[in-house]
């Protein structure tokens, strides 16, 4: 049985018009009609054989294929049944019908079938042809979910039993027995089978493509299968009276000529899809289609030739889509002079995309958003009454779209900003457009370590082969080289323009800066970092490649925020465009039209009319506001109540129908509430695409005039003057997900009001309430929430905050005890609002917020839609009304206050002034109680004149910043001396919202160059999220540095695409990003474009290589680089990591993966310039690089202020950047090995051994100065990385995460734990150490086991790194403060901010934090647990390799591979004797004799016995099925470095190598025998038996001989009548034995006759070099007592079993010392009487 579905799950309770048969009666009559159905269907089909059979072949398939099509089963969306609407004719009406059945077709004359045709009965009521005008124009042709069609189809009689399909796109409806869908979900059907197995007919129609839209288009998320419909059989008689109704004069006038008519059977195909094709010009129609073929119900199924033309239209135009639809029947009833009155417009429509997708909780099956009919034109200027105006809608196009209350001011008003802004920067300065990228430039301290220094320049000159080299110094600046070089190639210099030629570096894109200094470039700086040549290349400014440079093109092309972002992956769904929605309502308009016309069927009608609503709002996001709702409920009631039907009426409707102006007339019940439902259709449109659609491309400011500023002429009333509360009401929440339904029972939203991050009243709570159903799931408050507070006082960035939670439902759980732990109210989603416009008028009307999920909303939404791949996010849409005033209320700001000057302050109390300094000193707010506050409040023109940089700190201490205090403070701050750039940036923290603060703040970081901009452009970008509108000074500042610098537009370009990603504030950075795409010109945009698509091919195979394993990880790396190649065959590409990067191919064979969990891609990039080095980079994926990225841009901050403070640290800064969702690109550091690849060189134990890193670097550096210069290296960066790591909590350090370079550098990768959130064993924190610092780096540091004075620089360094880091906590707070927004897990409040600011030690003195800082090394060395932590790693990564691969030395202490052929054969080897060694410690090595073949004198080289157990080892790996001679066993008892040891054990090696030279070919001649025999640097040092065993020197004379030896580093300095002695280190210290002693510093205060002012320090165990790094503290001693004492300091060594002995001592006249200031200096022991 037909039945009617609301399409939401609900039945609907219809009331039985009068005449309607009862409910078993008409069940009976169905039956009695179905049966009669299936006993025509044989007569139908071979009916329609014998058609086919007669007809042309062109159009016998499609009839064969149509009429045998079964009618489709019933839908099974529908689970209950509902009551039947089937409305039966009556007696009367069916003896009506029958008069029609006795004409005579053959005898009518063509003027009696016309009159027969103008009978309104006829076609009606006629069983045999009904006039098919209820449905006719209404396309049934797609499907919707939950429920049939609106109304079953009026031909139940069982005549027209044969199946037509029509394709998706058609826009002619065709009747049937099953209740349709309205529109379709895909432009093009999938062919499907029927109940008979026969697949529909596909029509032969096919659109040509559309023209592209002005904005993006997206891709249908859901394609709908074609819905076949029943077409009636065509008798003989039928088909005689169809054949001579085709011969009428009024068919040939009207039939075949109204072509404008949508459904007419030679129009155009008129696409219901979101982007309908454009159809192309039909062919005159073929003379073999048959002449009754027009009558066909379903016209758009006609049969047409490829090429037959669209008929022309009176004007001599073609039909189009966008002309008035009508009824096919209309051709016969229309007359010549109405038909002359049309002239449409011949012009093609074309509809750009909306999408269809299936919405979450409507139903229970998934709803297909579907889209419309091309609307037509506007033609009437008649503007009746409000029911009038909707009604008349029906023909309008939605020409309201393009009106100022459908767009998003903001946006409007931010494009006229940003073209003003491009006027700014003409294309043809090319000061400011340059067209390549300028070199990085590092500021360095005036009279730092660089004067003076002089570096090799090598220089390549167009015209010379052999490069230009010389020597400058680096402070030179680039003009003078450019000078000295130009003398090479021109002989008269008057003549040279210096200014036209750049120094390009070589194997980069990027130009020296010629006003700098050559050694204050990046690129110079890493060369002399690598000792790297310096290689430029010479180039005019002419022959420069400006291939990024802006162009005149570039300045006229229009601002479209939307143009430019369609390879933009964004987080929500873009369900409906601006013109889609246009085709929704076109959609809407024909169903009004069709129910307006056919009051016989307008219950039928209207459900249709209902369900266009339904998918519209489908499409809208689910948002079904309460107008939409209450008029959809009164026209399905009057729409079921009993209707007076007159003539007047009828015409009047049909006049509608054809465009015609509406007489005054009195309107029917349906036709008033349609026009209430075409109301509030409207204002969800309006309302929807002012919020979450772009602005129309057509539409500017221009448009906008005074009256719609304010509300359509309305007037405006101050803030500040009214007395109103705040008050707002909660309508609902829209689109929520369908596992929320299930898993949540009740719903609550918390309401607060905030500023600066604060609340500024107590939250109120709403009503909890379960979900409701409409159209569409939704959660209904209609709550009004009424705060307290007067809208006088709300600051103008005051923001309205609403949080929903969910009240978990218990028993949805099968198990009991499921949900025990999750009792609690769960954080589902949030969403803010400013509440000031940013025309500065309050909020009004109604209101539609994105909610951004909680992770525990997006968990419970993901955990149901499974898969790994990730899709954007439907939107979940809070519905907020706010009341609408008369009048606007604007905010208007108070003047601005008058500020007294500093000088006629008054003097503060001393104790207040000290108070007031020690507050303004400090780093940071943490820890300033309300009182500190206040004090800074209160003494803020003190702070004024005496604290500049206090400024931050004095505004967080505004007590209030409602409207009367905001005079007082934007006084004081437009009175304030500017703030230095880094300490403005505190200034645009989120608890700094006011708008004017941050305007100032903008102003005076825009004083910063733009390399240094672009050190904080991270936190610049976070930054724009505490903005209150997306139009502000930030904004516009960050593009207009991007206009003029490449560097930064390229990096805001993918910080940007990377903030997209974040639901809060995607429609914002969306727009900025829009911004800068309009703004960098076609050519740059180009480049971004090709980047994006690299990146998006290495993450397709990075995924591929991931989820592969095996073998099968290398032919999906293969082939995917395979496609990688293929995009570098077109063009060559710049890398994301820098501009000045460009890659024209891959090196395949040196591309690899890595082994670990994220297995990330190791690629090889051969470098564009035929000049430039290899391009090595890491592509990762499944991790999250933002975090990298905030790790090492923290670093590279740290040491440009080393730098710039004269202390180079030899940091190595590496480049990382996060491309999206956790996906990103790494730099690889070339000549460098993580430690435990390294470490295990030695065994898996290797990392509990001292000297692998010494023996590693010597290996790659055999001359003892290469060593030295890289153990130099290794102290600088190993100090440069300890206090790193330690500042920043830098965790999960193993052997992996650290990395050694051959040149000595040490480095940290992978910073996924950072801020102390330590990597976890077990209940066990895995870093327990401070930093990583273990015994083989401090091999390397002291040059041996014994601690010497090179560990004391290595801690000096620390020390005063530290300490330069401490003196700009500030900074370092607050660019992490700035990031707290940003998503990371492990930097989300103050708590972590916490660990930064007590890391620092803000509070302490450089010489407390110096101690502090020793004892964190002296922990960090005695951990045993760092060691443990590298071996557990070393036995988790432990896997069976073999040996090393072909690029990696086979031997450890041999960097190359040798072989038999290449030093000939050995035919004699023998332990000669052995020599004792001290470098760098004892040790005995052994010299082995070789005779080779070809040489008369026997070779020497030295080998040690850990070396020989090397070489045996890896003969064991090599071959494991030979026998290979026994090793000597390594263990000894007692000491290992004696001659006995050695003595016994040259007799084992001795025979071990004899027995080995007799082993098998294959053993004896292998390449490792060979490479472990071939000399290396230390060889040739010694020579054979000359060499002699270095003697060691007598131990030093004790001090009763008269010697003492050594030196004493101390500090003294004096503050708060405190003496302060800090011992810092000793060196060379000599004792009585030679052995080293114990040491540890007495000191006294003399006079001191009763020895009270002894103090000391620790002691330290067995070392001749100590360092302590004590402070000893002499409380109350006034300086005048202090310039009358001497300080003696005594150095003696602590012995357990004897009485401590004087090491030397040093008395100190306190007199001598300034003490006003700390005094740093080395004292010689002497042997001064000991006290």
């Amino acid at each position: 049985m037909a039945q009617i579905s609301s399409g939401n799950g609900f039945k609907l309770d219809v009331p039985q018009p009068k005449g309607v048969v009862g409910k078993e009666e008409a069940l009976r009559m169905e039956e009695e009609a179905m049966a009669k159905c299936q006993k025509e269907k044989q007569h139908s089909l071979s009916l329609s054989s014998r058609l086919s059979s007669s007809a042309p072949s062109s159009s016998s398939h499609k009839l064969i294929a149509s009429s045998i099509t079964a009618p489709p089963q019933p839908s099974t969306a529908t689970a209950r049944p509902e009551k039947d609407l089937i409305v039966f004719p009556e007696t009367k009406k069916q003896v009506e019908s029958d008069k029609f059945r006795d004409i005579d077709v053959d005898k009518l004359t063509n003027e009696e079938l016309e009159k027969l045709l103008l009978d309104d009965n006829f076609g009606t009521n006629s069983s045999k042809a009904p006039r098919p005008c209820s449905l006719l124009g209404f396309n049934l042709s797609a499907s919707y979910p939950g429920g049939h069609a609106c109304s079953p189809s009026p031909f139940q009689s069982g005549q027209w039993t044969p199946v037509i399909s029509t394709p998706a796109g058609s826009g002619v409806s065709t009747p049937t027995h099953q209740p349709a869908p309205l529109f379709p979900s895909a432009p093009f059907p999938k062919p499907v089978s029927f109940q008979n197995g026969f697949p529909p007919a596909i029509s032969p129609f096919m659109g040509r493509t559309a023209p592209q839209p002005s904005f993006m288009a997206f891709t249908p998320i859901q394609t709908a299968a074609p819905i076949v419909y029943q077409q009636p059989p065509v008798d003989p008689v039928m088909a005689k009276l169809f054949d001579k109704i085709a011969s009428t004069s009024e068919y040939l006038k009207n039939g075949r000529l109204a072509s404008i008519d949508v459904d007419s059977a030679t129009g155009p195909a008129v696409s219901l899809a979101p982007d309908p094709p454009a159809q192309p010009a039909a062919a005159e129609e073929s003379s073999s289609i048959s002449r009754f073929e027009w009558l066909d119900l379903d016209p758009l199924t006609k049969h047409k030739d490829d090429g037959e033309e669209t008929p022309q239209v009176a004007g001599g135009g073609v039909a189009t889509a966008g002309d008035p639809a009508g009824d096919p029947w209309d051709a016969v009833l229309e007359t010549e002079g109405s038909r002359g009155s049309s002239s449409p417009t011949p012009e093609v429509k074309a509809s750009p995309s909306m999408q269809s997708q299936p919405r979450r909780a409507s139903t229970g099956a998934a709803v297909t958003s579907s889209p419309s009919l091309s609307l037509p034109r506007t033609s009437s200027q008649h503007r009746p009454n409000s029911q009038e105006k909707a009604i008349a809608r029906g023909t309008e196009k939605p020409s309201v779209l393009q009106e100022p209350d459908a767009q998003n001011l903001e946006a409007v008003a931010f494009c006229k900003d940003v073209a003003m802004l491009r006027f700014r920067f003409p294309h043809s300065d090319v000061s400011t457009n340059p067209g390549y990228v300028l070199s990085p430039v590092i500021p360095q301290r005036d009279g730092g370590g660089d004067n003076g220094c002089s570096v090799k320049v090598s220089i390549e000159i167009s015209d010379s082969q052999e490069p230009v080299t010389f020597t400058c110094d680096v402070s030179s600046p680039v003009e003078l080289l450019i000078s000295q070089t130009l003398c090479w190639v021109h002989d008269d210099l008057d003549k040279v323009d210096f200014s036209c030629y750049l120094l390009k570096v070589c194997g980069q894109e990027e130009v020296l800066q010629n006003k700098h200094s050559l050694g204050s470039h990046e690129y110079v700086q890493n060369c002399r970092k690598w000792e790297s040549e310096i290689r430029l290349q010479l180039l005019s400014q002419s022959t420069m490649r400006r291939d990024l440079a802006r162009t005149a093109e570039d300045e006229s092309s229009p601002i479209d925020l939307e143009k430019h972002l369609a390879l933009v992956e964004r987080p929500f769904k873009e369900n409906v465009t601006r013109q889609g929605l246009a085709d929704y309502l076109e959609g809407y308009h024909k169903q009004v039209n069709i129910c307006l016309q056919n009051e016989s069927t307008q219950y039928k009608s209207v459900e249709r009319v209902v369900q266009t609503v339904k998918n519209l709002c489908s499409a809208l996001d689910a948002v079904e506001t309460q107008p939409i709702t209450e008029a959809v409920k009164r026209l399905r009631h009057q729409a079921n109540l009993p209707q007076a039907r007159s003539p007047e009426v009828r015409v009047a409707k049909h006049m509608l129908a054809r465009d015609k102006p509406l007489p005054q007339r009195n309107t029917s019940p349906v036709e008033e509430s349609m026009a209430q439902l075409t109301d509030a259709v409207y204002d969800l449109a309006r309302l929807y695409l002012r919020f979450f659609c772009p602005v129309a491309s057509s539409f500017s400011l221009t448009h906008i005039t005074a009256d719609d500023q304010t509300a359509e002429g309305r007037g405006t009333r101050e803030a500040s003057g009214t007395t109103d509360h705040l008050q707002f009401t909660i309508f609902a929440l829209h689109g929520i997900p369908a596992p929320w339904i299930s898993s949540y029972e009740k719903y609550y939203l918390t309401c607060s009001l905030t500023h600066n991050g604060r609340n500024l009243f107590k939250p109120i709570q709403s009503k909890k309430v379960g979900t409701y159903k409409s159209f569409f799931y939704h959660i209904k408050w209609d709550e009004l929430i009424n705060f307290p507070i007067a809208v006088a006082v709300l600051p103008l960035e005051s923001m309205l905050c609403l949080s929903l939670f969910g009240l978990l439902n218990q028993n949805a759980n099968s198990s009991p005890d499921s949900n025990k732990q999750r009792k609690g109210p769960e954080l589902l989603g949030k969403v803010s609002m400013a509440l000031f416009d940013f025309r500065r008028v309050l909020a009004q009307g109604r209101n539609l917020l994105c909610l951004w999920s909680s992770p525990q909303g997006a968990a419970a939404v993901a955990g149901s839609a499974g898969g790994r791949k990730r899709t954007p996010a439907e939107r979940i849409i809070l519905q907020v009304d706010f009341p609408s005033p008369p009048a606007d209320v604007l905010y208007v700001g108070p003047p601005v206050a008058p500020s007294p000057e500093p000088d006629t302050l008054e003097e503060l109390d001393p104790d207040l002034r000290r108070k007031l300094e020690k507050i303004c000193s400090r780093a940071s707010t943490f820890g300033l109680k309300r009182a500190d506050y206040q004090l800074l409040w209160d003494q803020r023109l003190y702070c004024r004149r005496d604290h500049p940089s206090s400024l931050p700190k004095v505004l967080a201490g505004a007590p209030s910043w409602d409207w009367a205090n905001l005079a007082h403070i934007h006084s004081l701050l437009h009175h304030w001396a500017p703030l230095a750039p880094v300490t403005a940036l505190e200034l645009l923290d989120a608890k700094f919202a006011d708008t004017e603060v941050r305007s100032v703040a903008v102003g005076w970081i825009e004083a910063s160059t733009d390399d240094e901009l672009a050190d904080y452009l991270p936190q610049l970008v976070q930054a724009l999220k505490f903005e209150c509108h997306l139009k502000n000074a930030l904004v516009m500042a960050l593009l207009s540095r991007a206009q003029g610098n490449i560097n930064i537009a390229h990096y805001l370009y993918w910080l940007l695409r990377d903030a997209v990603e974040d639901q809060a504030w995607s429609r914002r950075y969306e727009q900025v990003l829009g911004a800068l795409m309009c703004l960098c010109g076609a050519r740059l945009r180009a480049e971004l474009d090709k980047q994006t698509n690299l990146v998006t091919l290495l993450t397709g195979v990075a995924e591929r290589v991931r989820q592969a394993g095996g073998s099968a990880r290398q032919v999906a790396l293969q082939e995917g680089l395979e496609n990688v190649q293929n995009f570098f065959q077109r063009n060559s590409c710049r890398l994301p990591l820098s501009p000045s990067l460009v890659a024209k191919e891959l090196n395949i064979k040196a591309c690899s993966f890595f082994n670990s969990n994220a297995v990330p891609l190791k690629l090889a990039l051969v470098n564009a310039d035929p000049l430039g080095e290899e391009i090595n980079v890491m592509y990762k994926v499944g991790e999250d690089l933002r975090q990298d990225m905030l790790a090492l841009q923290m670093i590279r901050i740290m040491d440009r202020i080393w730098l710039q403070e004269g202390l180079d640290l030899r940091m190595v800064n590496f480049k990382c950047i996060s491309t999206g969702k956790d996906k990103g690109m790494v730099e690889l550091v070339p000549s460098s090995d993580t430690l435990r690849k390294i470490q295990v060189e030695y065994g898996v134990t290797g990392s509990f051994k001292d000297k692998p890193l010494a023996e590693w670097l010597r290996k790659y550096n055999p001359a003892e100065d290469e060593y030295d210069k890289a153990s130099e290296n290794f102290i600088y960066s190993c100090a440069g990385c300890c206090v790193a790591t330690y500042v920043l909590g830098i965790c999960d350090r193993h052997n992996d995460n650290i990395m050694l370079r051959s040149t000595g550098h040490m480095f940290h990768i992978d910073f996924g734990k950072f801020l102390g959130h330590a990597q976890m064993f077990g209940s066990f924190k895995r870093d327990r150490a401070p930093f990583v610092l273990t015994s083989d780096m401090a091999y390397v540091i002291n040059g041996g086991e014994r601690p010497t004075s090179r560990f004391q620089l290595f801690v000096d360094l620390c020390s005063q790194a530290y300490n330069l880091i401490r003196k700009h906590s500030g900074l370092f707070l607050n660019l992490l403060s700035l990031m707290t927004s940003s998503g990371l897990p492990e930097l989300s409040g103050s708590q972590d901010l916490k660990y930064v600011f007590d890391a620092l030690q803000p509070h302490n003195t450089d010489a407390e934090a110096t101690i502090f800082f020793t004892r964190l090394i002296e922990s960090s060395l005695g951990s045993i647990a760092t060691k443990f932590n590298f071996f557990i790693h070393n036995l988790a990564q432990l896997r069976f390799s073999g040996l090393p691969a072909n690029d990696e030395p086979i031997l450890s202490f041999s960097p190359r591979t040798y072989s038999l052929k290449q030093d000939g054969r050995i035919l004699q080897a023998s332990i000669y004797s052995f020599q004792k060694r001290y470098s760098p410690d004892k040790h005995y090595t052994y010299v082995v004799r070789l005779l080779r073949e070809g040489q008369s004198e026997p070779q020497f080289v030295f080998r040690t016995f850990d070396e020989f157990q090397e070489l045996h080892s890896k003969l064991t790996i090599l071959f494991p099925l030979w026998k290979l001679p026994s090793f000597p066993n390594k263990m000894v008892l007692g000491r290992t470095h004696i001659k006995e040891v050695a003595s016994k054990r040259k007799l084992e090696l001795n025979n071990y190598v004899h027995n080995l030279l007799r082993s098998s070919t294959e053993v004896t001649q292998c390449d490792l025998i060979y490479t472990f025999y071939h000399p290396v640097a230390h060889d040739d040092k010694t020579e054979g038996l000359e060499a002699t065993a270095k003697v060691p020197e007598p131990p030093p004379l004790s001090p009763t001989s008269g010697r003492v030896e050594g030196e004493v580093k101390v500090s003294v300095s004096y503050r708060n009548s405190n003496l302060f002695i800090m011992v810092m280190h000793i060196r060379d210290l000599v004792s009585e034995d030679g052995t080293d002693p114990n040491p540890y510093v007495k000191t006294y205060l003399l006079p001191d006759p009763h020895k009270t002012s002894k103090r000391k320090t620790k002691i330290t165990r067995k070392t001749r070099n100590p360092t302590f790094n004590e402070m000893l503290v002499y409380s109350g001693y006034s300086k005048e007592t202090l310039s009358l004492r001497e300080l003696q300091l005594s150095v003696l060594s602590a012995e357990s079993l004897r009485e401590n002995f004087f090491l030397g001592g040093v008395t100190l006249r306190l007199k001598d010392f300034d003490l006003s200031k700390e005094t740093v200096k080395w004292y010689k022991l002497t042997a001064v009487p000991y006290f």
